[in-house]
This record gives structure tokens, C-alpha cells and sequence, in this order.
């Protein structure tokens, strides 16, 4: 029996609360840069937040289109040529990352703070969509007619 991890279904989802219908997105050589949490702040809102140290607003791109959001980072170069990195711990490449939407979900907006990128995520659906209370009446059931074929 062959075994599958799905995990990588559940990095990359959001607003996909019991459906996962991306298998073709369940290889396990996902992309670990830059790391970044998922999470429900409400019944119908999320939040990614991205760790992008060294990245400042300017060189961070957030873009939705359809039901993919991207975050792409692309660091300027240092124009301090005299300065002598012995050690380069942070990371400061190039990056891009796809998140596949549910319908209905939207982005409500993106704040950077203290290294953290912030994307605020809303499901809003449609009034046809959402669930309705039907009233119960009392009395006397309706007759239907019916014709003599």
C-alpha cells in the first residue's frame, strides 16, 4: 500500500476547511523558504503570516488573482561593496510563494511588521450561499390538490 503525505495540501490551502482537492500538490518537495504559519483568526477569517527578515515593503509583492495568492520577494542589492560578510545567516534570496484561495475567500489586506509579513484573509459568501432558518408554522397542514388523470 502506497503512502501519501498531504501534508503539503494543508501549507498551501486556505479557506479549504474539509476539502483538499489539489493531490496534484502533494509532493513532498515543497519549498521551506521563507516559513511561514497559517491561521483561523475567525469563523471566516484567516491569516498568513511569513517570516521575511531582511525584506522591506518595497521589495515584497503581494498579488491575488483568481483563486491564487503569490507573494514574491526580491532583495535590491547591497551597494556597500566595502563592507566584508564572514558569515551570511540570513537569508536574503529571492523568493515566491502560491497559495491556492477557496472560492470565495479574499484577501482583505497585508501589513509588514517587525520581519513578519501579515495577509489577512476573509471568506465571504454569497447571501444565496449561506445557510438560512426556515420558520416552523403551526396549524393545519395544506391540501394539496390533486387531478383525476
Amino acid at each position: 500500500m502506497r503512502h501519501y503525505d498531504f501534508s503539503p495540501l494543508y501549507r498551501s490551502t486556505v479557506g479549504f476547511d474539509r476539502l483538499f482537492s489539489m493531490l496534484d500538490s502533494s509532493n513532498s518537495d515543497t519549498p521551506s523558504y521563507p516559513p511561514y504559519n497559517i491561521e483561523r483568526t475567525g469563523e471566516n477569517a484567516y491569516r498568513i503570516t511569513m517570516a521575511v527578515a531582511g525584506f522591506a515593503d518595497k521589495d515584497l509583492n503581494v498579488e491575488a488573482k483568481e483563486h491564487t495568492l503569490t507573494i514574491k520577494g526580491e532583495k535590491a542589492e547591497d551597494s556597500e561593496s566595502d563592507r566584508e560578510v564572514l558569515y551570511r545567516g540570513i537569508a536574503s534570496r529571492a523568493f515566491e510563494r502560491r497559495f491556492q484561495l477557496a472560492e470565495y475567500v479574499r484577501v482583505d489586506g497585508a501589513q509588514l511588521e517587525n520581519g513578519l509579513l501579515h495577509i489577512d484573509l476573509v471568506r465571504e459568501l454569497p447571501e444565496a450561499m449561506k445557510p438560512r432558518k426556515i420558520e416552523i408554522g403551526t396549524g393545519s397542514a395544506k391540501q394539496i390538490e390533486t387531478k383525476p388523470h
